[in-house]
Parts: structure tokens; sequence; C-alpha cells
């Protein structure tokens, strides 16, 4: 019984890792990258790259029975409903978007690039899914 339980916390011990280094990376991009004088492409659209995979790895966590693909659309749709929700404005929402959160976790201007970069960091993380066996196929 005990390797059981150890068998399926270990690959989700590496999401939830992997999923902790991502949020870093990208609140590290976002507040320093103009700093080391990263090109604004590399800080706008990798931060937002890592946001994907950021989704990708927490649903994941959730979900860790399904197939890194199926986790990956889900992702996706995530990602790009999202994206979608910032082309609809209340004043209340308006104003929450304008608060540090808000702009991390919902964002402030719908842009397809945005749509771009998340598909680019979902399908890395799938790629790269620390939990993934080397056999299992995706």
């Amino acid at each position: 019984m005990r390797e059981i339980i150890q068998a399926r916390s270990r690959p989700q011990l590496l999401r939830f890792a992997a999923l902790l280094l991502v949020i870093v990376l990208g609140l590290a991009l976002r507040r320093f990258g103009y700093a080391v004088d990263l090109p604004f492409i590399v800080v706008k659209y990798g931060g937002s790259a890592l946001w994907g995979a950021m989704v990708y790895l927490l649903l994941a966590l959730f979900f860790g029975r399904l197939r890194p693909t199926a986790i990956a659309v889900m992702a996706l749709v995530v990602a790009i409903s999202v994206e979608l929700f910032r082309l609809y404005h209340t004043p209340w929402l308006d104003a929450f978007r304008l608060t540090t959160a808000g702009a991390l976790l919902l964002g402030r201007i719908f842009s397809l690039w945005n749509m771009l970069a998340y598909t680019i960091g979902i399908a890395m993380a799938c790629m790269f899914d620390p939990a993934r066996p080397a056999t299992r196929p995706l």
C-alpha cells in the first residue's frame, strides 16, 4: 500500500515543484526582465508562455490521471477563455484588473499574440511534464 501511495505522490510532487518554479520564473521575468535589459518580446510573451505552463501544471495536479494531451487541451481552453474574458468590461472588473493581482491573473488587454504564447507554454509544459514517464504516450 505504501508503494502505491509513494508512486502516486512522487509525480504530483514533481509537478508541484515545477509549478512553483514556473511561478517564480514568471514573476521574476516580469519584475526584473527590463532591469536586466531583456527585450520587450521576451519579457511580455515569455511571461505569457510561463503563465500558460502554469495553467497546464495546475490542471495536471488536479487531473493527474489524464493523458498529458488531454490536460494540455483543457489548459488551452482555460487560457483562451481567460484571454477572451478580457473583452468583457464592467467597472468593478476593470478596477480589479488595475491591481497587481488582477493584472497577473486576468491581464488587462486582449491579445491574439498572448494566445500563441499560451499555446507555446502549454506545449512545452506538456512535453516536459515531470510526471510523465518516458514510455507513456502523449
